[in-house]
């Protein structure tokens, strides 16, 4: 009975998925769902990315956390919409949580949608939201034996960002080895070293993310 309530509930979320990924599609629209453990530097990156490319393209966020609006207040002052979605509890959002944002936002006036998951190494990885492709930030204070640990999440990601390599001298981590393993889980994963908060490594990945909203925006 509990395996038959698990995948009725995955089949409802691809449904609405589904739906709310034919609307990015229709308008264009790339959306990208961010994924990490709390404190890996998830709202860091995305304030970066934000700041560097905002003159360029049109970007809105939704913001997922158990509570508060703190997050969400640091993307406001950037100037661009955000929407927070508190989840009172559940580990990571879904498709339906992201639909219901939608009247809040002008899809004819956007190029990028950030969907900021819920810190988590694991709910996050199993409910498409409707995303073009998932992103995960892996901090180096975490460790380097996350791959093995939580695979899922390496195997459903686009895009790997190693974050605070500013502290490598200071933790026991191998970038190396991080890599190694997480290409034997997703051998196709583009992999990038940074330090969001220094803004090291960071043009490597807007340059990549770029790309991917260039081609969004041509395939409409």
């Amino acid at each position: 009975m509990k395996v038959s309530l698990v995948t009725n509930i995955l089949q409802a979320n691809e449904r609405i998925a589904e739906q709310n990924k034919r609307l990015f599609d229709e308008k264009g629209i790339l959306a990208i769902n961010i994924m990490s453990a709390p404190g890996a530097g998830k709202t860091t990156l995305i304030e970066q990315t934000i700041r560097t490319l905002k003159n360029e393209y049109r970007i809105a966020v939704i913001e997922g956390d158990i509570q508060s609006t703190h997050d969400a207040d640091k993307i406001a002052a950037t100037g661009v919409p955000v929407v927070q979605i508190n989840t009172g509890g559940a580990c990571h959002l879904d498709g339906n949580m992201i639909s219901q944002t939608f009247d809040q936002f002008n899809f004819d006036a956007m190029d990028l949608l950030i969907i900021e998951n819920v810190g988590n190494l694991v709910c996050p990885a199993e409910f498409n939201v409707g995303e073009d492709f998932k992103v995960m930030l892996l901090s180096v204070p975490e460790g380097d034996d996350k791959p093995m640990k939580y695979p899922l999440m390496f195997y459903e990601s686009s895009a790997l960002l190693i974050n605070k390599i500013d502290l490598l001298p200071y933790v026991d981590c191998s970038i190396e080895k991080i890599r190694t393993e997480s290409w034997q889980i997703n051998p196709d994963l583009a992999i990038f070293e940074i330090s969001a908060k220094q803004g090291e490594g960071v043009d490597a990945w807007l340059d990549w993310l770029k790309i991917k909203i260039n081609e969004k925006a041509n395939s409409k």
